[in-house]
């Protein structure tokens, strides 16, 4: 299995990384294909597909924030069962965002995620495959070291229609398992500039990320 790169809207596998986007995810979670040309040719933004054979069978999105020192797990797809490619994913990314942190002097602090509450997504089937079932994606990440941060998440739909999207938690892995706050004013920071591409945002998630920077500390708490 390779883990490659893509930068360009026009190389074959993105079609490939899109259509299982489509298949996996409901639509206000998914930004239509053309939309894609700029993210693919950001720097910051590295998307990689696992590639058996020559197909696409799993994807995953992420991002790293120097000033910050975290990253960003956008997306992880695994499109085929028994080839071991949520590990492959995991830890090929790890490894990548380990040496951007390294080039920056540093070593990693974390990694955010959205991470589907399977209680309020059991209506959707996350495209048949059964490890992307949302109870068993959770126990994966919490195996993974991902933490809920304790307080209610919403985010603007990636649509660009406005809409509030819910049934989501916001959840952070550090790299310190110990560690169980988080500050509200990193969080707050992080979402601003994460969602800053998306200029019709829900009253909810302005509510929301007003309400973080009136906070300390967040509680990471277990998945």
């Amino acid at each position: 299995m390779e883990y490659i790169r893509i930068t360009d809207i026009g190389d074959p596998l993105f079609r490939q990384v899109h259509q299982l986007l489509a298949e996996v995810f409901p639509p206000e979670e998914v930004l239509e294909y053309s939309l894609w040309k700029a993210p693919l040719e950001d720097s910051g933004i590295r998307v990689f597909a696992a590639v058996h054979d020559g197909a696409v069978v799993g994807t995953t999105e992420y991002r790293y924030y120097p000033d910050w020192n975290v990253a960003m797990t956008d997306f992880t797809i695994i499109g085929r069962e028994g080839l071991g490619i949520g590990r492959f994913l995991a830890r090929n990314r790890l490894e990548d965002l380990n040496k951007l942190a390294a080039d920056s002097g540093k070593m990693l602090y974390g990694m955010f995620a959205e991470i589907y509450d399977p209680y309020r997504a059991e209506h959707h089937e996350f495209g048949g495959v059964k490890p992307m079932d949302p109870f068993v994606r959770r126990e994966v990440l919490s195996h993974l070291g991902y933490k809920r941060l304790d307080f209610p998440y919403v985010h603007p739909s990636w649509m660009g229609d406005g809409e509030a999207v819910t049934g989501l938690d916001l959840c952070f892995m550090p790299a310190a398992e110990e560690q169980d706050r988080l500050d509200a004013s990193l969080v707050a920071d992080f979402l601003t500039r994460y969602y800053a591409v998306l200029e019709d945002k829900p009253e909810a998630w302005l509510s929301m990320v007003e309400g973080l920077r009136a906070q300390d500390k967040l509680e990471l708490l277990p998945l």
